[in-house]
């Protein structure tokens, strides 16, 4: 490697370091695994603790920020109903698609997983989506009640809300979840957390503040929008990194961030 090329990527690690784009140890991972012939910090590890989730959250403020600044710029230009529900959830943040999917699951009383008009528009109100006037609720809705039925699928809608994303994204998606998922049973508690998720680098753990409890509730709470109810599905968890997603055009970094960010081994 030039000399040039190997300042070049070493002024990035510092960078890096500085505005925590992502984790020192997370770049110099993906740095020493494409470029051996630099030489590692020495006090950099050589992978994740344990192969452990880590305490550093994927989705960080600095990128969730960068969503909602995105997003709301593109609201305001955005002239098709549905993509403008989209961007109206982008713009408040990784949770925005997660959480309104969780107003419009609390509003299905029966199950049946379908909604009518009635509580569409219920559901966006209640969500804070002001940017909506009814009129344009009545077109969303009608992209979708393509039988005239009067009710919408709410598993079909999800999907079409959802940015879209590769299969080879949400392998990895469903691989961090599955591995968060020590029960098997579809729902991420506190329970499943403990001995799988990593506590040891936060620092209010650190410090004594928080029990190792504590931050795994920390950890849940961070996918959560409204209802903070301690537990994550597979579709919840789905819905989040869907939104994270959104923000990150480069498919190498989403590869390299969840699978630092939860200890998934490199093919």
């Amino acid at each position: 490697m030039k000399n040039t090329e190997a300042s070049l990527l070493l002024w990035r690690l510092e960078w890096v370091n500085t505005y925590r784009v992502c984790s020192r140890e997370t770049y110099e991972n993906f740095l020493f695994r494409f470029h051996p012939s630099l030489k590692r910090s020495e006090n950099a590890p050589e992978s994740e603790a344990d192969n452990k989730p880590s305490a550093t959250m994927a989705a960080t403020q600095r990128t969730n920020k960068e969503m909602q600044i995105k997003s709301k710029a593109a609201l305001a230009k955005a002239t098709d109903p549905l993509e403008k529900l989209q961007l109206a959830c982008l713009s408040r943040g990784a949770t925005g698609i997660k959480g309104l999917a969780r107003k419009f699951k609390i509003m299905d009383d029966d199950g049946n997983r379908s909604i009518d008009f009635k509580e569409f528009e219920k559901g966006l109100r209640e969500y804070g989506l002001t940017e909506f006037d009814k009129a344009t609720m009545q077109e969303v809705f009608q992209i979708f009640d393509k039988d005239g039925s009067g009710t919408i699928d709410f598993d079909e809608f999800l999907v079409k809300l959802r940015p879209p994303m590769s299969q080879h994204r949400k392998a990895l998606i469903f691989q961090a979840f599955d591995k968060l998922d020590k029960t098997g049973d579809g729902i991420i508690t506190v329970e499943d957390l403990r001995g799988v998720y990593n506590v040891k680098k936060h620092p209010k753990y650190l410090n004594g503040e928080w029990t190792e409890d504590q931050c795994l509730k920390v950890f849940l709470d961070s996918f959560d929008s409204q209802d903070k109810d301690g537990k994550i599905t597979k579709d919840e968890f789905e819905n989040y990194y869907a939104g994270v997603s959104a923000s990150i055009d480069n498919d190498a970094y989403f590869d390299l961030m969840m699978r630092n960010a939860y200890g998934i081994a490199h093919r």
